[in-house]
């Protein structure tokens, strides 16, 4: 049987803003008594870190999802500064775990190439969105998130289109793609999810 959540709160940048977007198809499926969406455009996880937690502290979730840390690591320099991006990351999870919430916790699709970016994000900028998983796949497993891990997910090696007109932000496939892992995840050990 799968898990119950009343109150979800989805904490992060331009992923789980969009409208339509995977946090707000996981709210549909779920269907809880109440949902606030906190995610702001651009934000890098520290600015999450700063305007969203205490608010979603206030809502008093038992689930939330946190997805965050794309805008610090698109930008050259990224390497240097993960450790600050990690610390960030954990300095809004655990306090909501701490409250009771489930986090749960994504690391995004990861494209081979992004031919649609900006010339001075550099020609780094899939290494660094690799290495932005790799290190949100570890921290999720040192604070015992609910994490899904699509950075390697099969539909980018079979090609499919994941992205949409911006060649960054996901399209409805790739938003429905990342909704149902999220839901297989909180479903799939709703006892061990729900500790």
């Amino acid at each position: 049987m799968a898990p119950e959540y009343a109150r979800y709160c989805a904490l992060g940048d331009s992923v789980v803003e969009q409208p339509g977007g995977f946090a707000e198809l996981v709210r549909d499926a779920l269907a809880p008594a109440a949902f606030v969406n906190l995610g702001v455009r651009n934000l890098r996880a520290a600015e999450v870190r700063d305007v969203q937690l205490s608010a979603a502290l206030a809502f008093r979730p038992d689930l939330a999802m946190v997805v965050c840390g794309a805008n610090d690591a698109m930008r050259p320099g990224y390497e240097s500064r993960a450790d600050a991006v990690d610390e960030a990351m954990t300095a809004i999870i655990a306090p909501l775990q701490r409250a009771g919430a489930t986090v749960v916790t994504v690391s995004v699709f990861v494209m081979r190439e992004y031919p649609q970016m900006p010339h001075w994000l550099g020609a780094g900028f899939a290494r660094r969105m690799a290495l932005l998983a790799e290190r949100t796949n570890a921290l999720a497993a040192r604070l015992g998130t609910v994490h899904v891990d699509l950075s390697r997910h099969p539909a980018i090696a079979a090609g499919e289109a994941l992205t949409g007109d911006d060649g960054l932000h996901g399209n409805p496939h790739s938003h429905r793609i990342a909704a149902a892992a999220i839901l297989d995840r909180l479903h799939r050990s709703p006892l061990e999810v729900r500790r």
